[in-house]
């Protein structure tokens, strides 16, 4: 029974997510979920994910709802050491990498669209710009350190950060002046994976945030 994934590409977890599946070659089910329609609020998913996010995964009986959850799951279970590596060090700079994306990174993107979609304000706010350029300015901090956001190497901590930086730059564009992020991009721009997995899906993306902002 192969393993599914419930997501929509206009989501930047779920590409992150499909972009790692992509790499490990591994057969996954896609469904997708629609958003607009409120597909995350149907009975039938609430049973399955309380909290109603996306992506999802299912293996068998067994699933798991966040992305930096489901993606080191995932190089666990194929035993995937480049991109989750198991020396303890290595492997906790990792996990701190996804936890910036998933506490400051990700939330200043969904920031922005919830403050705009439930009418708190009719576009960008000064605290909007500013979050965005301080979360900016510690991504290049940490490309300072070393080529890929985490190591020298390419681990799943880009795969997460990339696909919401890609996002965020919809928003405020990224700035000539990180000379690092943008170097960090183009090297992952290249990638096949990133092309199948994360190019459409934030072209998507910035269509949706554009008609948002004109609202």
């Amino acid at each position: 029974m192969p393993i599914t994934l419930y997501g929509s590409i206009v989501s930047p977890p779920t590409r992150a997510t499909m972009m790692l599946i992509d790499i490990l070659g591994i057969e996954v089910e896609f469904k997708e979920v629609n958003l607009p329609m409120r597909d995350h609020y149907k009975p039938d998913y609430l049973e399955r994910n309380p909290l109603h996010t996306i992506p999802m995964l299912e293996d068998d009986d067994y699933r798991i709802v966040d992305s930096h959850a489901i993606m080191t799951y995932l190089c666990s279970k194929y035993d995937n050491d480049n991109l989750y590596p198991k020396d303890i060090k290595v492997r906790c700079t990792v996990d701190q990498r996804l936890y910036f994306d998933a506490t400051v990174l990700f939330p200043r993107l969904r920031r922005v669209i919830y403050d705009i979609t439930q009418r708190r304000t009719s576009g960008l706010t000064e605290y909007h710009i500013n979050d965005i350029i301080e979360a900016y300015d510690v991504t290049e901090k940490y490309l300072e350190a070393s080529k890929y956001i985490a190591t020298d190497e390419l681990t799943v901590a880009d795969l997460s950060c990339i696909a919401t930086t890609s996002s965020l730059n919809s928003i405020i564009p990224i700035n000539e002046k990180y000379v690092k992020i943008h170097a960090w991009m183009s090297m992952l721009k290249k990638e096949e994976w990133y092309q199948k997995n994360n190019t459409s899906g934030n072209s998507t993306f910035t269509f949706f945030l554009t008609n948002l902002l004109r609202r």
